[in-house]
């Protein structure tokens, strides 16, 4: 969590969405493995989720910002790679960040946004390591498409570190039947 320049760190959880937002995965528990502890308590973690929290701050007023980190590596074992498997959605938070942190040898996963009120969106690639799309999880719905080898003899990936902030606490299955 982080409240005012203040990052507290929370126990390891479940990650947990309402099948409102993601159709494929909601509605139950998914466990991802938790960030290396030499990442979370490296001096740039932190000026990094403080840098994201001061953006909701802008976007949404100062108040405290419950914080989940995922890296998330999409490979070619089976021919094809797909980064969202659930479409185009929205996650349920606040802010969404999408930090590419590696490509190796393959083609598409183009991200794709769009307005979540219209037809209007943007199709582009994230180029290189740490390009970043920021989104504002309440206007916009997002997703990228699968991802090919460049080589089919050769294995493919896609590296990236998703971080979204929500406020008002963590999204959970409390009261849901």
């Amino acid at each position: 969590m982080i409240e005012g320049g203040s990052i507290e760190s929370v126990a390891h959880r479940a990650h947990w969405q309402p099948l409102a937002y993601n159709a494929l995965h909601g509605g139950m528990q998914r466990w991802f493995e938790p960030i290396e502890p030499a990442m979370g308590t490296h001096p740039a973690w932190a000026l990094l989720l403080k840098a994201l929290a001061r953006e909701c701050c802008g976007l949404h007023g100062p108040q405290r910002w419950y914080v989940e980190a995922h890296p998330f590596r999409i490979d070619t074992t089976d021919g094809i790679g797909r980064p969202t498997p659930e479409g185009a959605h929205r996650d349920g938070v606040d802010l969404v960040a999408i930090f590419m942190i590696d490509r190796h040898a393959i083609k598409g996963g183009e991200t794709r946004v769009f307005d979540a009120a219209g037809p209007n969106g943007l199709r582009f690639t994230l180029p290189g390591p740490w390009s970043l799309m920021l989104l504002d999880d309440h206007r916009v719905i997002h997703e990228s498409t699968p991802i090919q080898p460049l080589h089919p003899d050769r294995l493919g990936w896609r590296d990236t570190l998703v971080v979204t902030l929500r406020s008002g606490g963590f999204q959970s299955n409390q009261g849901e039947g």
